[in-house]
């Protein structure tokens, strides 16, 4: 990470802060590497798009192999599929109601859709807003593996299936999210509830003569530990950048961390912190106050509050000071709402050439 702040100063006053500042080359890299894994272990590879929310890292991820892409909501869906993507699975219990069904209808005729459902109401809504055309669309049952998020019990699925091929829907498989597994030490038994809970939900398709052609594992923090012979695919999200809390944990070095947020110190009042232009605007509220929200690595120093313009950077006893006016690197914990606070990712390298803007196309499309 110390590279970062060679970076930042590379790219000089071109860059107006806060701003998100994204390392292609470690990009790329991070791309290949997460497609070569899938490949060596015969699993497809669905990123989510929910992290870069970008057409052209998009493009990047299917033209490196990937194949399809997941989104998180119909906005998302629709971008992406507008851009070309053909094969596009909404990994959300969608409630297909009002404005949302006539875009379901138009989308699925667009692109190669399928949609995730865990209720019967939902996939009632599902069905009804289809109407005539409810053959278009797949339906891959979502199952709980421990997160206690949304998705039903694993042994459940098969009967959810078999409802949604009633409707006349085609349920294609399961998946998963493993979101248990994102802290320290926590992937290995993560990844081992996703699988068991996987081969159950696959069982229990069977048990009423649907071949579960789908079977997705979720999370970056457990995507190189799903390697379980009943999974088909993986749908890792932040690997594309990575962040603080992936380093963390132990899933990615350094080295791997593709973007960093450049922020300006604006005033030193002598407190024991100085204050940065970055505040919830630009980083959400990501962390706590113990670990902080947001890494500032070449100071050893971390964000120990937010406002919503304001970023209090607390520095270590008797440790190096930004002077104002001085550009830093910030770290963030969690990148994706990072990007989604801003319009625009500018596009260097390692060696600090700016080599242009890129447009985040789905930034702040939520429903």
């Amino acid at each position: 990470m110390q590279s970062f702040q060679a970076v930042l100063a590379a790219l000089g006053d071109r860059v107006s802060t806060p701003a998100p500042v994204v390392l292609i080359d470690v990009v790329e890299e991070n791309i290949r590497r997460m497609q070569a894994f899938a490949d060596a272990h015969g699993k497809a590879l669905r990123p989510h798009v929910k992290t870069h929310k970008s057409v052209e890292i998009g493009r990047l991820q299917l033209d490196a192999g990937a194949i399809g892409l997941t989104a998180g909501n119909l906005s998302e869906a629709e971008i992406f599929a507008e851009a070309g993507c053909d094969d596009i699975f909404l990994a959300y219990p969608l409630w297909a109601t009002g404005t949302k069904a006539e875009r379901l209808v138009r989308l699925a005729q667009e692109t190669s859709l399928s949609v995730g459902a865990e209720s019967i109401a939902a996939v009632d809504r599902l069905a009804d807003a289809m109407g005539d055309l409810v053959g278009m669309l797949g339906v891959v049952i979502e199952i709980d593996c421990g997160a206690r998020r949304s998705g039903v019990r694993p042994d459940d699925a098969g009967a959810l299936a078999a409802h949604a091929r009633t409707r006349g829907l085609v349920p294609l498989g399961v998946f998963t999210y493993p979101g248990h597994g994102g802290s320290v030490g926590a992937p290995e038994a993560a990844a081992r509830d996703q699988a068991l809970a996987l081969r159950t939900a696959v069982a229990s398709l069977a048990e009423h003569g649907i071949e579960a052609q789908t079977v997705s594992a979720g999370s970056t923090p457990t995507a190189a530990l799903s390697t379980d012979p009943v999974i088909t695919e993986i749908r890792p999200g932040e690997y594309v950048f990575n962040d603080f809390d992936n380093l963390r944990i132990g899933d990615c070095s350094a080295d791997d961390i593709g973007l960093f947020v450049a922020t300006t110190v604006v005033s030193d009042q002598g407190h024991p912190h100085v204050v940065v232009d970055a505040g919830t605007k630009a980083l959400a509220r990501e962390g706590n106050p113990e670990r902080g929200y947001g890494q500032v690595p070449d100071y050893g120093g971390y964000l120990l509050r937010l406002n919503e313009y304001h970023g209090y950077l607390q520095l270590p006893e008797g440790g190096a000071r930004p002077a104002v006016g001085e550009r830093i690197v910030i770290v963030p914990h969690h990148v994706c709402p990072v990007v989604n606070s801003f319009e625009r990712l500018i596009i260097a390298n390692r060696a600090g050439e700016l080599l242009g803007t890129w447009t985040v196309d789905a930034q702040g499309q939520l429903n």
